[in-house]
């Protein structure tokens, strides 16, 4: 049975109800802080600079007969900040956002992902941002499972590497570049061909991202330099960078940073970024040079961060699936 169905769309009407009233209350915060709404295209000529995931490829036909191979995006990142550096200080976005080889009970292929930035910001009022925006949430508690999280509670702050400690009883920056070191201290097997990364998000996901958010949210930050291809590193301590991930329920609900302005480092990140995408998947996705050039004119410094909306608005109705909060669902 199809999901416009009568009644299956009855059964998920208050859901996609709480959907909607939460997003005229994000629109209406926004507006009131001086952001204006942008909307950039979703075809694109690299869908994003993620090493892990897979995109969706389509040909633009155009009138003479050439043909172009275009994304679409896993995130208006790059096109935002081409208007950060047009002069736009403010703007945020309910982007449609698409990912490839994805689908369980958090993941769609095609998704709702909120992404706000600031000129002029620290990535510390991005962390304020976050605070304020679960309280218009309007319920008492968010739900994930057995967890539950007090939206209008001041998130924990903690680092990467307290989170290891805490939660993995792992020194982590004892084990950079070492993922045998990694494994034995949080006594975790490792398959061959692991890398640091690979050990690194199998520790996260299997021993700390489900104490993340319990309770209260959790705006986890500080990560390693080699895992924010984007972010600029921490003044005063180099290894870490300035990104963080809300946690709400275990769940990641947002990633931000400090945004990296330098378009040589830039460029030099994403072909390693690249090059690592390659080695492991056997393809690799373009480089905008558009992006690059913005950010040679001169971004401004800035923070950012991108908010999984349909994860948000799970939480707040306590649905049990991603679809559940979906008006239609990919089929």
């Amino acid at each position: 049975m199809t999901e416009w169905h009568p009644d299956r769309l009855a059964r998920r009407l208050p859901h996609l109800q709480a959907r909607a009233r939460l997003q005229a209350a994000l629109r209406g915060w926004f507006a009131d802080e001086g952001f204006v709404e942008v909307e950039t295209p979703i075809l694109q000529v690299a869908p994003g600079a993620e090493v892990h995931l897979s995109g969706f490829a389509t040909n633009w036909q155009l009138p003479d007969g050439e043909e172009r191979v275009r994304w679409l995006h896993s995130s208006p990142e790059f096109a935002m900040k081409k208007l950060l550096a047009g002069g736009v200080p403010r703007l945020f976005q309910f982007a449609k956002t698409f990912r490839n080889a994805e689908g369980s009970a958090l993941h769609h292929p095609e998704f709702t992902m909120l992404e706000w930035y600031r000129a002029g910001a620290a990535y510390e009022t991005i962390m304020d941002d976050c605070a304020r925006l679960l309280a218009l949430t309007g319920v008492d508690a968010l739900r994930w499972g057995e967890l539950a999280c007090d939206p209008r509670a001041e998130p924990e702050r903690l680092t990467v590497a307290e989170a290891f400690a805490r939660h993995a009883g792992v020194d982590l920056f004892a084990t950079i570049g070492h993922p045998e070191r990694l494994a034995a201290a949080a006594g975790m097997a490792m398959h061959e061909g692991d890398s640091w990364d690979d050990m690194f998000f199998r520790v996260m996901f299997e021993r700390i991202e489900r104490r993340l958010g319990v309770g209260r949210p959790t705006i986890l930050c500080e990560y390693p330099i080699g895992m924010a291809a984007l972010a600029r590193a921490k003044p005063g301590d180099p290894r870490v960078a300035e990104r963080f991930e809300l946690y709400a329920c275990g769940v990641e609900l947002a990633n931000a940073f400090g945004e990296l302005t330098d378009p040589r480092v830039q460029r030099a990140r994403l072909l390693a970024d690249m090059d690592e995408k390659e080695r492991l998947y056997g393809v690799r996705w373009p480089i905008d040079d558009d992006f690059l050039a913005a950010l040679e004119h001169g971004l401004p410094d800035c923070a950012g961060i991108a908010l999984g909306f349909d994860r948000l608005v799970m939480l707040a109705t306590g649905a049990a699936r991603i679809e559940d909060v979906l008006w239609l669902p990919v089929r």
